[in-house]
């Protein structure tokens, strides 16, 4: 009985080799969002993954569309939180 192993890679496979000679076009697509499969004499050694790029600033009418609302009326957020926090102090140790 044999057994074979059988890799699905959704991303393209690259030789060492290709990424040595074909560096310049390989960034460029890692640039545009492409992800590959570096392998050396056949075998996976590792992923070429472009970076995440995080934004450290959404303006206010983006964040809220994304929030599923237009504007926020400052009253009836604070009405809202008002019905839900409870504004006493208890002492956990008393009666």
């Amino acid at each position: 009985m044999r057994c074979y192993r059988v890799t699905m890679s959704v991303q393209p496979e690259i030789s060492q080799r290709d990424l040595r000679l074909r560096s310049k076009e390989i960034m460029d697509s890692v640039e545009r969002g492409q992800a590959f499969t570096v392998t050396r004499d056949g075998h996976q050694i590792g992923e070429l993954i472009p970076l995440r790029r995080r934004r450290t600033f959404v303006p206010r009418s983006e964040f809220l569309t994304s929030a599923g609302t237009g504007a926020v009326n400052p009253q009836t957020f604070r009405d809202d939180l008002d019905a839900v926090i409870d504004d006493d102090v208890h002492d956990p140790y008393g009666d």
